[in-house]
């Protein structure tokens, strides 16, 4: 059960600070998904100052998604030897250096060396927040409740990070796309001692060797992947890279079986539930975070829409899922179960991906983007709260940051790997398009179309994986 997974002893009685806890740690989702997509708008003024190439560009996406997600494996495993709470400041104090670091930056190199230390810092939060707040909630509906906050403080960071992103580099500068992390990181540090009970420390040692190999062989497969365009998919260069990321992961599993304390103990994928939840919410990512990077590309370089219009065009999407997640997930969750749920939001995210897929060069906000975007965002806020729970079920008490840092890692993971992925595909789309004479822009909404099916069959597929694979739905029960 949901209890046994996440319930202490010590917090048997409801937390009297629990809500503006709460308040707290949705604050950190918030910044720690807003930071993957805040950079988006303010590419081209980093270009233009830094001197990055073309190409170069996506590293600064990279370089913070790719730490993140192979270090959130780490992440959870030091809060539950810790505490989540001592994790969860020392993750805020290396954001906020990290984002001092990029918002200075006089180089390329510094730039994406702050981006990956972001992503480090970012690692050591989320898992150690999911923690926090599981262990605040003991009763059902209000763990229901408050997973609905947090999953809509995700959704809102994703796309309203587009959105301010856009406002701030206008305004200000992009240097402030990375210092604004600052004053709220001084923040969430001085108020998390009075609003977070201190987590209990446990004895153990950590793997950095696993650490270490499974980020290794993330980075390297992220890189093959997007290196690939130049490098070519038939390419030596590109298969040697796959072949050795997949001997890294190897050399991670065999470690894992072998070590007497794993950084992922292979035991925790017993619970049958939580090795199908994983596996979708990677394939959620990896259709819903190609969702909303086309559609900022096509509302600015197909419907040639102004970056911070762009931005604005993204708001019905936010403010839907912030309401959708906050007042009707959790009744739904209540009333139908994790898995009908979960299913269903996934059927309507395909859904919505399939009709983007028709977006025509000539298309128009009201008519081709708003309808479908309200969809996608009502497909997502009904999956994403059912899959983080599946994800987390089945975990023992001393496993719940493990647990918290797996559920990120696969959506981290799916996020990267569908991105590039997908972008490899439009890109090949695009540029066969243009070779068979279409102009630059039709081809380019070509390339667009095609991003948006693939996405499309990777969401239809996590609801196959879903209604196939969750035998039986967690329910929460209050002990």
């Amino acid at each position: 059960m949901l209890t046994e997974t996440v319930q202490s002893p010590k917090q048997a009685l409801p937390y009297k600070k629990r809500w503006s806890a709460l308040a707290l740690l949705c604050t950190a989702q918030f910044i720690v998904i807003m930071d993957t997509s805040i950079i988006g708008v303010a590419l081209p003024a980093i270009k233009s100052d830094l001197g990055y190439s073309q190409s170069g560009l996506q590293w600064i996406f990279n370089a913070y998604v790719i730490v993140f997600g192979g270090f959130l494996l780490l992440g959870g495993r030091l809060s539950d030897l810790f505490g989540a709470r001592k994790i969860f400041m020392w993750g805020f104090a290396v954001l906020s250096a990290a984002s001092l670091l990029a918002g200075v930056a006089w180089s390329e190199a510094s730039l994406n060396i702050g981006r990956a230390l972001q992503g480090l810092g970012s690692a050591l939060i989320a898992p150690s927040a999911l923690t926090l707040l599981l262990t605040k909630f003991t009763d059902p509906r209000e763990l229901n409740k408050a997973l609905g906050f947090w999953g809509a403080a995700a959704a809102a960071g994703g796309s309203a990070g587009v959105f301010l992103g856009g406002a701030i580099t206008q305004w200000l500068s992009w240097e402030w796309v990375f210092l604004i992390n600052i004053p709220v990181g001084l923040i969430v540090l001085v108020l998390s001692p009075s609003l977070l009970l201190k987590g209990a420390h446990r004895k153990g040692s950590i793997d950095f060797a696993g650490a270490i190999l499974a980020t290794a062989a993330f980075v390297i497969m992220v890189y093959a992947i997007v290196a690939a365009e130049g490098n070519g998919w038939s390419s030596a260069k590109t298969w040697g890279l796959l072949a050795f990321s997949v001997l890294l992961l190897t050399a991670f599993i065999v470690l894992q079986k072998t070590k007497k304390e794993p950084l992922m103990p292979l035991s925790i994928f017993k619970a049958f539930n939580l090795s199908a939840g994983n596996i979708v919410m990677a394939l959620m990512a990896a259709a819903w975070i190609p969702l909303w990077f086309f559609l900022n590309l096509y509302l600015q370089q197909v419907l040639q829409l102004p970056a911070f219009n762009s931005g604005l065009a993204l708001l019905p999407m936010t403010v839907t899922i912030m309401l959708f997640m906050m007042v009707i997930t959790g009744k739904l969750m209540g009333r139908f179960g994790i898995k009908p749920n979960l299913v269903a939001g996934l059927l309507v995210l395909s859904l919505s991906l399939l009709i983007f897929s028709a977006a025509p060069v000539d298309g128009s906000f009201i008519t081709h983007v708003l309808p479908a975007s309200l969809l996608g965002a009502i497909g997502m806020s009904l999956a994403y709260i059912p899959g983080t729970v599946a994800s987390i079920s089945g975990a023992r008490p001393e496993e719940s940051g493990l647990a918290s840092g797996l559920v990120n890692t696969s959506y981290q993971i799916g996020s990267a790997l569908g991105l590039a992925v997908i972008v490899a595909i439009s890109s090949a789309k695009t540029g066969s398009l243009k070779l068979s004479g279409e102009g630059d822009v039709a081809a380019l909404n070509g390339g667009f179309q095609t991003a948006f099916l693939v996405a499309a069959v990777i969401s239809f597929a996590g609801a196959i994986v879903a209604a196939a694979g969750i035998k039986k739905a967690p329910q929460p029960e209050n002990n």
